[in-house]
């Protein structure tokens, strides 16, 4: 068995069991990937795959085993990389990042561009995407960590660490009637069409869940992932926007009058997270102390040690997190 079959094992899966997109992507030809599969099954002595004539469908049970233990030992051989890496040139490498465009947009500019002037020689490569493409490009290792905010069912083999706090904010143009609101209910927005953020797909949403609460039905004019798109939306009178607090910017944004909505709406958490096991290098470590100043190493390494994101969490109670609103 070679380590180079369990990695093409694994592309196959990530290739949605397509050899041909699996070999493309590993820069090889297909009838090689297809025979050292075939090799690795005479191997082991028992097949991996369900096929329908050469086409493959799905993982067989013993498959699905033979897979996390080999994702497992090819994150450990990344890992051995790493540490190898860092000992010999701890200045160069690459880090990738996935993360949401509010992040990307708003909160790490300041952030990549000091650790750019520190570390010049590390190439950057920055992700965005939606929760559930975020979980993905982590889970599979194609980003190193990850930036974002709730959805955490999705990455439960990944330790999280928070970052910062913030609530949303209702914006709308000078002229429109609840710029002159002296209380913001949640009764007065469902009288206007909203603009706001796509709603998670996957699992519970605070804002309709909040208007579901006190038993009031709103109207949905726009969803975005974009809050500058949202922004846009509300100044040519589509409805009243809601965004997060840091995507506000006091001199573009001086046309729409912003609305505290931290009485409406449930606060949320931004997270730094990356892979349970995976070999942080130094430079990653400074990233993340960077984006969160009370990210040390010292605490890092502890949540690295952590048995569970419950007890990750209890390292963090006590820390009073900065905070947008």
């Amino acid at each position: 068995m070679k380590l180079q079959q369990l990695r093409y094992l694994a592309a196959i899966v990530e290739a949605d069991f397509n050899i041909s997109a699996a070999a493309n992507k590993l820069h090889l030809s297909q009838p090689g990937v297809s025979r050292q599969l075939k090799l690795l099954e005479d191997e082991l002595g028992f097949e991996l795959f369900v096929r329908d004539g050469r086409a493959l469908e799905r993982l067989t049970p013993a498959g699905q085993r033979v897979l996390e233990r080999a994702q497992r030992a090819l994150r450990e051989t990344q890992a051995i990389k790493s540490m190898s890496l860092d000992a010999r040139d701890a200045q160069r490498g690459s880090l990738s990042i996935a993360t949401t465009h509010t992040q990307a947009r708003y909160v790490l500019p300041p952030v990549i561009g000091e650790f750019r002037r520190k570390y010049p020689q590390v190439r950057l490569h920055l992700h965005q995407g939606t929760s559930e493409q975020i979980a993905d490009m982590l889970n599979t290792g194609h980003v190193d960590i990850a930036v974002a905010t709730g959805s955490r069912e999705q990455f439960a083999h990944c330790v999280l660490l928070p970052c910062y706090e913030w609530h949303r904010r209702v914006v709308v143009p000078r002229d429109h009637p609840l710029a002159r609101s002296k209380s913001l209910t949640l009764a007065k927005l469902a009288n206007h069409p909203l603009v706001t953020y796509v709603f998670n797909m996957t699992g519970p949403a605070s804002l309709p869940d909040a208007f579901a609460a006190a038993g009031l039905e709103f109207d949905i004019a726009l969803t975005a992932r974009d809050a500058d798109v949202i922004k846009t939306y509300v100044r040519v009178g589509l409805g009243v926007g809601i965004v997060a607090a840091m995507a506000l910017d006091p001199r573009e944004d001086a046309d729409l009058v912003s609305l505290d909505a931290s009485h409406l709406f449930p606060r949320h958490l931004t997270w730094v997270g990356f892979r349970r096991g995976n070999f942080l290098r130094r430079y990653m470590l400074d990233f993340m102390h960077q984006l969160a100043p009370h990210l040390d190493r010292t605490h890092v390494h502890k949540a690295q040690l952590a048995s569970s994101q419950d007890e990750v969490d209890a390292l963090f109670a006590d820390v009073e997190l900065p905070h947008y609103h």
